[in-house]
């Protein structure tokens, strides 16, 4: 594994972080991340943890390994293995050999997949931890205090972006529930005034039919709100 030249590091952070500020969903983002991360490392395998903070485990979210077996679906305590002692100690570890080194728990796998050193670095907003990033080579190297400051630096980048397309993703399914609930409530006042009915009434009238229909209840309130309109505009 090769030095990098300032010239490479800057070039490297602005690639990353246009992809990361791009508008994508976030497994698209987490996708990108590594690729682009195991790129500018020249690593065998990039991988990125995040932490689910109810849980408190730390579960592999995306990496641009081919291996079957690294891809797998597998979490990690926090303090547990490598991943783990990072995430609770927020900072960052580098180790030269995985194989000699009795953190790392899963050397049947860098055997297989001929990985030695690695480092591993937390996400970070703020002074809390989002996830881990793990970079392994495939023969030994030192990483350097410049190789942990790229790392840590596209480690943080990524954790706004992660947390950014999250919000984004939880607010735009609470604007299309609102949504949702203007077109129900509209629908049940059009029907209401043609069919003299009440609004319990025409409430259980739309859910029946989006029952009979198997559409949701904003598909049904949409078609009687465009069959409104059609009858107005004849």
């Amino acid at each position: 594994m090769k030095q990098h030249s300032y010239k490479e590091y800057i070039e490297a952070l602005s690639k990353i972080s246009r992809a990361i500020s791009s508008d994508l969903y976030l497994g698209d983002v987490l996708k990108l991340v590594v690729t682009l991360t195991a790129n500018v490392m020249k690593a065998k395998i990039c991988a990125l943890w995040l932490l689910d903070e109810k849980s408190q485990e730390l579960k592999i979210r995306a990496t641009q390994a081919m291996s079957e077996e690294y891809l797998k679906d597998r979490s990690l305590k926090v303090g547990e293995g490598v991943v783990g002692l990072v995430a609770e100690e927020k900072k960052p570890l580098i180790i030269y050999d995985v194989l000699k080194d009795e953190r790392y728990k899963e050397k049947k796998l860098a055997k297989k997949e001929s990985l030695v050193s690695m480092l591993s670095v937390p996400m970070m907003i703020k002074k809390r931890v989002i996830g881990v990033i793990n970079c392994y080579t495939t023969s030994p190297y030192k990483f350097t205090k410049s190789d942990t400051e790229l790392l840590s630096t596209v480690a943080n980048q990524a954790a706004v972006a992660i947390e950014n397309t999250e919000l984004m993703v939880k607010t735009k399914v609470v604007q299309e529930e609102l949504e949702a609930r203007k077109k129900i409530e509209k629908a049940k006042g059009i029907l209401m005034r043609e069919q003299k009915i009440s609004e319990e009434e025409a409430y259980n009238l739309m859910r029946r039919s989006s029952m009979d229909k198997r559409v949701n209840m904003k598909d049904i309130a949409e078609a009687i709100i465009l069959s409104h309109e059609i009858k107005k505009s004849v």
